[in-house]
């Protein structure tokens, strides 16, 4: 996949090193000297690009042409959504990808500017803090389908209700899936006679409404 960032702040250039780590092709585009002195510590030279990203001319040297993906993570909201209107409208980039600095201006971020993914940072720690509250012992691994599903993981504490039933015996909620059990190290997979022991790890697909019962379901009773 050909990905072009704008803004080596350290969204994009954590963004930029992960994708180059996975044999990616990658462009990543900043204009701040002091920025670039320390991105070009960080990544190959070859990948870094210098100038403007909302000046057509600079995203052309940056190979726009041939992006998959634009992610725009630039320090000034304006500048993010003219951006991916230039990329879909000039350039005719398949995907947007802008993250939001300001959480009064995410109404902005939406198919008016030809944003098709937007990132609300503040938005996404509210979330999730208030979510691993909620949630007990269980770990959200993966964020799949903007957020609609999850891949959870729970390791079965002493007294969780599902030790020593089956998965076909459980009354697991109905956008549930268990994927995979890990046991003692090994990985089991999940028929339908497999029997839940005390300390399993239970990695489980399951989308937003599904999530507080299967915790329920896994974790330890409450204490009367």
């Amino acid at each position: 996949m050909n990905v072009l960032i704008a803004g080596g702040g350290r969204t994009g250039a954590t963004l930029a090193r992960t994708l180059v780590a996975a044999r990616h092709e990658v462009r990543l585009l900043e204009h701040r000297p002091d920025v670039l002195a320390h991105i070009h510590r960080e990544l190959p030279t070859e990948i870094v690009y210098e100038g403007d990203a909302t000046d057509p001319r600079t995203l052309e040297l940056a190979g726009i042409a041939k992006a998959d993906v634009l992610v725009a993570s630039l320090a000034n909201d304006a500048d993010s959504l003219s951006l991916c209107f230039i990329a879909r409208e000039r350039f005719r980039v398949p995907r947007t990808i802008a993250t939001i600095n300001n959480p009064h201006n995410a109404w902005l971020f939406d198919a008016k500017f030809h944003v098709d993914v937007a990132l609300n940072q503040a938005d996404i720690l509210a979330s999730l803090i208030e979510q691993e509250m909620s949630l007990g012992d269980m770990m959200t691994l993966l964020k799949l389908r903007r957020g609609t599903y999850s891949l959870v993981s729970e390791k079965l504490p002493p007294g969780s209700a599902a030790i020593g039933r089956a998965i076909q015996e459980l009354p697991f909620p109905r956008n549930s899936v268990v994927c995979a059990v890990v046991r003692r190290g090994a990985i089991v997979i999940p028929r339908g006679d497999l029997r839940f022991e005390a300390s399993d790890e239970v990695l489980a697909l399951v989308d937003e409404e599904s999530m507080a019962p299967l915790a329920a379901l896994f974790g330890a009773p409450e204490s009367p």
